[in-house]
Parts: C-alpha cells; structure tokens; sequence
C-alpha cells in the first residue's frame, strides 16, 4: 500500500508519539521508587531506566521531525513546519544531552515543550471541527501548564505531576492529529490550503 504526503505525517506522528507513551510507562515501572508527583520525567534519562527513556524520546524526536517536513508538503505551511519540527529537534536534544549537563537539558526541554504546544494551538487551521477546537484547547492547556510549572506553581500535583500537565496535552494532540491525518488522502476531496479547514 502507498501512503502519500498526508498519510505519512500521520503515520509518523501517531507511531512516533504510541512507542514514546509506552517507552515513557515502562521507564516509570522500571525506575525503582519513582514518584510521577516528585520526579521530572528527565529524571527517567538516568539510571536504570536510561535506555529505554531516551531511545523512547530520541525516537518520537525524530519521529516529530521528520513528519514536519511531510506536513509541509501536505499543507505548504511554513509556520507548522517550523513549531514541529523544532520540537522534534528539542526532543532529541532532551534524549541525548541528559539531566548530566543541566542547562543545554533545559535549554532543549523547554524547546521540546514550548513548540510542541504551539504547534498544537496553531494546527487548528487545517483540521476540521470539533477536533480543530480540541487542537486549541490542548495547545494553550499546555502552555497554561508551562507557565505554572517555569514559575514553580504545581497546584498541589508536585513538579512531575505539572511537567506531565505540558506534556500530555501535546501527546494526547499528536495521536488525534496523526490518526486524523491517516484517516483522510489527498484524494478524499479534502483542501489542504492553509487557512482553511481540512
């Protein structure tokens, strides 16, 4: 079967985006003690859970990039190419340079976080309703969560708990996102000029 633009920046972003959730659960068992509330995810990037989180995130990174060039071929949007694919790079970068070189860590962290949820919030203008709205909805809950959790303020969930509010959000868009894409081809009739529904 031959996939074609669309199909494949789905594909990417659906597959990409299952094998890091699952990567991500397995590293939580695994890691001895670990508390969702009290650990960074990062935290996952050392230890005994290292290789599966980082392979895990280095792969979604890659995933994340790759697929941005897909969807600039589908929707000839330079804006949506740019926020996914610096967050795919942002991705990578969290996987290879671990919590043991804390500021380039945190640089890429917050690259990871930052465009991955304004990619969310602008990739309403290519998908239909309802789902275009929940695309807005989860994009600003994200950068709701990074603002909370840069200036410190957990609400009671602990640092995890809120770095998990930005980071689940993007997750839970980016299945719909790449299930929505490999639903429809660029033969279904659908438009794929920006600043139009598709």
């Amino acid at each position: 079967m031959r996939f074609d633009d669309r199909q494949w920046a789905g594909l990417l972003l659906f597959g990409g985006i299952a094998e890091f959730a699952i990567g991500l659960t397995i590293a939580e068992a695994v890691y001895p003690g670990y508390s969702v509330s009290r650990n960074y995810i990062s935290d996952l990037g050392i230890g005994v859970a290292s290789g599966i989180f980082n392979a895990a995130i280095i792969l979604v990174g890659l995933a994340g990039f790759f697929s941005s060039r897909f969807l600039f071929l589908t929707f000839h949007d330079r804006i949506l190419w740019i926020l996914v694919a610096l967050a795919g790079i942002g991705a990578i970068g969290v996987g290879i340079f671990t919590e043991d070189y804390p500021l380039v860590h945190s640089i890429f962290s917050l690259v990871t976080f930052l465009f991955a949820a304004l990619a969310a919030t602008y990739a309403f203008r290519f998908i239909r309703p309802p789902l275009g709205y929940l695309s807005i909805v989860l994009g600003v809950f994200s950068l709701a969560a990074l603002g909370l959790f840069v200036s410190k303020t957990y609400l009671g969930l602990g640092p995890g708990g809120m770095e998990r509010m930005i980071v689940w959000p993007v997750l839970v868009w980016g299945l719909a996102f790449g299930g929505y894409l490999l639903g429809t081809s660029a033969g279904s009739g659908e438009t794929s000029t920006p600043g139009t529904s598709t």
